[in-house]
């Protein structure tokens, strides 16, 4: 009876991944309708000021490893002798599923936060950069200029600060970047 117990998490666990999996690359993982809580409509994100990507402790991703580990472990657990009791079984489970959810979400949350430590960081290191106008950029309009960073070329649409025209070729140097759009001033 336990093993069939084990077996039902073990299936539930697993069949609940492939169908999210599944749903999740033929749907897209698009919010619902009037659903935004801030987490751009995932069930994986978590709710952190910042507004950046994030797993949540209690994602279906992280419930499913649990459920599926459980499983696992308890099949595992009920055919081996020494360890076959119920009462044996199921805590070294629960304690196994515990340890394996948990060790998926730091590696997950460590993987998103390096992902964006390395972008916020780039994106700072910018202000004081020169760069060059590729685009013209007209009076209080916009324009766009090439740099360098980390040995890349990259392009980006920007506007001179005070509003002023900056013809193409021009060395310019980035003073603040808002969202998207670099604010440059032109170097003499």
């Amino acid at each position: 009876m336990n093993f069939l117990i084990y077996a039902i998490c073990f299936g539930v666990g697993l069949v609940f991944t492939i169908v999210s999996a599944l749903l999740g690359h033929l749907f897209g993982g698009h919010e619902a309708p009037h659903a935004d809580i801030g987490t751009g409509g995932h069930a994986e994100a978590g709710f952190e000021e910042t507004g950046m990507p994030g797993i949540a402790p209690f994602s279906p991703t992280i419930i499913a490893s649990f459920l599926t580990a459980v499983g696992g472990l308890g099949m595992i657990f009920s055919s081996i002798p020494v360890t076959s009791s119920f009462w044996i079984s199921a805590p070294l489970s629960v304690l196994g599923g515990l340890l394996i959810a948990t060790g998926i979400f730091f590696l997950f949350e460590t993987a998103f936060r390096k992902l964006q430590s390395s972008s916020e960081a780039h994106v700072a290191q910018l202000i004081g950069q020169t760069a060059t106008i590729i685009t013209p950029i007209p009076a209080n309009g916009v324009g766009e200029i090439a740099y360098v960073q980390a040995g890349t070329r990259y392009t980006a649409p920007a506007r001179e600060e005070r509003g002023m025209i900056v013809p193409a070729g021009q060395t310019v140097k980035i003073v603040r970047i808002v969202g998207t759009q670099f604010y440059v001033k032109a170097i003499n």
